[in-house]
């Protein structure tokens, strides 16, 4: 992050607040993008993260006028990637991934 210039509160709001919300890269995976902040040169903040897998509340347990039984509990989200884009990105092309990455991030756990 260091290298983009992003610190760990642009990464945080731009997972809250994304402009445009595509397909990760990586099976299992959300990418989200916020503009930069300089009209003269435009950029891009990308995020990578899996998303949090959701677990069922116990039944005993309700509350009155939601259904609580599927809602996210304790959710973290795993950023696997940050990046700053140079320019605008075109929309919605797919990115192949090499199978080496894709075989080390499943074995280690964060994509599924």
């Amino acid at each position: 992050m260091v290298f983009y210039g992003l610190s760990p509160d642009r990464v945080k709001r731009t997972i809250r607040n994304p402009k445009r919300v595509e397909e990760g890269v990586a099976e299992n995976t959300i990418a989200v993008m916020s503009a930069g902040t300089n009209p003269k040169k435009p950029s891009e903040v990308w995020v990578m993260y899996a998303a949090p897998k959701a677990r069922a509340k116990s039944p005993k347990l309700k509350v009155e006028g939601s259904d609580s039984k599927f809602k996210i509990q304790n959710s973290q989200f795993i950023v696997i990637s940050a990046w700053r884009y140079p320019g605008v990105s075109p929309i919605g092309k797919a990115i192949p991934i090499p199978a080496d990455i894709l075989e080390e991030l499943k074995s280690e756990g964060i994509i599924d």
